[in-house]
């Protein structure tokens, strides 16, 4: 497989589907996205498999046990999944996820204010990295002086996002 990379853009409408997940136990997982997060049930496929959404998609999220049935998150220096990001469409929306994770005592890793977007990190019952985050509008987003990106990673204030709930 060559390194290099094509001049031709991607479309620019493509996004991401869904994300689907092994894991050790539907039930503890589903506590997770369901109970605590609050994404829907739109199927369960047998025993071992659960598709789950926001707004009637038809899925967001796949959680599966197929390969993972009792199984363990990967050993630290394995490679795999980073994190999940989830996009929340308010900044009042992803202070209801935070008061949400507060309710049912999920400690976070970490909360950052990116300039373009602020973000909750915290890990799934798996051991998964979850993002939620909340994009700013682009007009506000921060710019260098040539007008190309000025990310960065500074701290989020949990209190001034959990008075937007």
């Amino acid at each position: 497989m060559s390194t290099e990379t094509t001049s031709a853009a991607i479309d620019p409408r493509v996004r991401i589907g869904h994300i689907h997940l092994k894991v050790a136990q539907i039930d503890r997982a589903l506590a997770f996205y369901s109970g605590v997060l609050g994404f829907e049930i739109t199927q369960r496929y047998g025993p071992n498999a659960v598709f789950l959404s926001a707004g009637g998609y038809h899925h967001h999220i796949g959680l599966n046990t197929w390969e993972s049935a009792g199984g363990r998150p990967p050993a630290p220096g394995s490679t795999g999944l980073y994190h999940v990001a989830i996009l929340y469409p308010t900044r009042a929306a992803l202070a209801d996820a935070l008061r949400r994770l507060i309710a049912h005592r999920v400690q976070l890793d970490g909360a950052s204010d990116h300039g373009v977007s602020e973000a909750l990190y915290l890990r799934d019952p798996d051991g998964n990295g979850v993002e939620l985050y909340y994009d700013r509008p682009e007009s506000e987003w921060p710019r260098q002086p040539d007008g190309g990106l000025a990310m960065n990673t500074g701290p989020l204030d949990l209190d001034d996002l959990l008075a937007q709930a």
